[in-house]
């Protein structure tokens, strides 16, 4: 049984340590992948906070099957999109939205550390910009990040191809698709034994 495991099962126990521990746990990853969607860390901060109560609200709704992150990530995208909704609603300014108070949270050292790699994924088309995010960003796996987005699995497997090829233009060989090529799908065609064709890869 993984933390995760024992966490939730204590959750719905009514232990409520597990969800202070929960939330310690997937904290720093939710803000990571919050500041990448709202316009500064003030609002990030709100939109991880909101993320938590949400789960807590709506966790008598959830079954666990192992999927608890993809679930997770569902409603902290969700949020930041009402939250993104609001901000236009109100009219708020691009020099307002700019504002970067300091913060003090530990992760976020390691968040600033991601901006480059911000700069390049802006560059994508936004389907693809999410994949790129979720994959390298906050470590899902293509199925997670399928369940998450609930884009079919060789969807999402054709989009990160698209945008690490558009990568790789800005960055050289760095940028290589191994984690594509890892998780490709089990339907995939076995390469034939024998006596192979000369030349290229088809």
């Amino acid at each position: 049984m993984t933390r995760e495991d024992e966490l939730l099962k204590r959750m719905g126990q009514g232990d409520k340590t597990a969800v202070e521990e929960l939330i310690k746990l997937y904290y720093p990853d939710i803000l990571r992948y919050c500041l990448w969607h709202t316009p500064n860390s003030t609002l990030a901060e709100d939109a991880v906070q909101e993320t938590f109560l949400k789960v807590i609200r709506y966790f008598d709704r959830y079954t666990h099957k192992g999927c608890f992150k993809p679930f997770l990530y569902r409603i902290a995208a969700n949020t930041c999109i009402d939250l993104q909704r609001k901000i236009r609603r109100s009219e708020l300014s691009l020099e307002e939205a700019k504002i970067d108070p300091p913060y003090t949270e530990t992760a976020f050292e390691s968040i600033r550390s991601d901006m480059v790699v911000r700069q390049l994924v802006d560059k994508l088309p936004e389907n693809q910009r999410e994949i790129v995010l979720l994959r390298f960003s906050q470590d899902l796996t293509l199925r997670e990040i399928a369940e998450a987005t609930g884009v079919p699995l060789r969807t999402v497997q054709t989009r990160l191809r698209a945008a690490l090829k558009k990568l790789r233009t800005e960055l050289g060989p760095a940028v290589k698709d191994t984690d594509f090529q890892k998780e490709a799908p089990n339907s995939s065609k076995p390469p034939r034994k024998g006596n192979r064709k000369k030349g290229g890869l088809s």
